[in-house]
């Protein structure tokens, strides 16, 4: 008997060659953006952050739409973004689930003192952990499990870097996870379970491999360029080594098998 990964309801149409084009020339974009980011003094990482989420959140919203009609654009561009900013609220007004912190404007403009990127952060990530969940696993159930720990594992990278960018801080960040300062624990728990709802809407698209090279491509540059950059760029050993284990859990093995898949 052979495992097959759940791959979802069927989409009605084809995805157009042109929109998928598209959409590869804003994932080029973003892998720009990043490799940029790095090598830029403090004083423009932040609009550059900005801009670099708009691009990858337009990648995802792009390719979803093209391959899943109305149902990605709604999932991707619209339900995600609303679950990540309900929750960036609750957590930034009564400290559930993330932990007492408090947003400053380094990130720009924000919509109930959630800075607008933030949403855009989750839903731009969520897309291409979602494709590498449901490639992985074989059960349905199982594939917002994996979504949540892709999410949480990206997180390790993401809030140490954007601590230190000043974008948000917490009141108390005690328990930490060794070698990733300046993070409450309860960030990460809070990172899984809103992943997990994140997951379970995600659902209802599908996710078979073969059109799917875009959100791939960029869910393992991610997560190569965060090691990378946490180790050389940010002079963050502990962050690259919690991360890298963590994230690599998934891409890994997510790499293995489009590789394995490859004709």
């Amino acid at each position: 008997m052979s495992l097959r990964s759940y791959t979802g309801p069927a989409p009605t149409v084809y995805p157009s060659p042109f929109t998928l084009g598209f959409s590869w020339v804003l994932a080029v974009g973003t892998i720009a953006l990043q490799i940029a980011y790095p090598l830029l003094d403090e004083s423009t990482q932040a609009d550059l952050a900005a801009v670099t989420v708009l691009v990858f959140f337009l990648a995802s919203l792009v390719h979803a739409s093209a391959c899943h009609r109305w149902r990605g654009f709604v999932v991707v561009g619209i339900v995600v973004p609303a679950i990540g900013w309900g929750a960036e609220r609750l957590g930034s007004t009564y400290g559930v689930p993330f932990g007492d912190y408090t947003y400053t404007d380094v990130l720009g403009p924000s919509v109930g003192g959630v800075p607008v990127v933030i949403p855009l952060a989750w839903a731009m990530m969520a897309y291409p952990a979602h494709v590498a969940a449901s490639t992985l696993v074989w059960r349905r159930w199982l594939v917002p499990f994996v979504t949540a720990w892709a999410l949480m594992a990206w997180d390790l990278f993401l809030d140490p870097m954007m601590v230190d960018l000043g974008a948000w801080r917490w009141t108390t960040t005690t328990p930490e996870l060794p070698g990733v300062e300046g993070v409450p624990l309860v960030n990460f728990a809070g990172w899984f379970a809103v992943g997990f709802l994140i997951g379970i809407v995600m659902l209802v698209l599908r996710t078979d491999r073969r059109p799917f090279a875009q959100p791939a491509t960029l869910f393992l540059w991610v997560y190569v360029s965060s090691v990378l950059a946490a180790a050389v760029f940010f002079d963050e050993p502990g962050v690259a080594i919690a991360g890298g284990i963590a994230m690599g859990v998934i891409a890994l093995p997510f790499a293995w098998r489009l590789w394995l898949d490859r004709t």
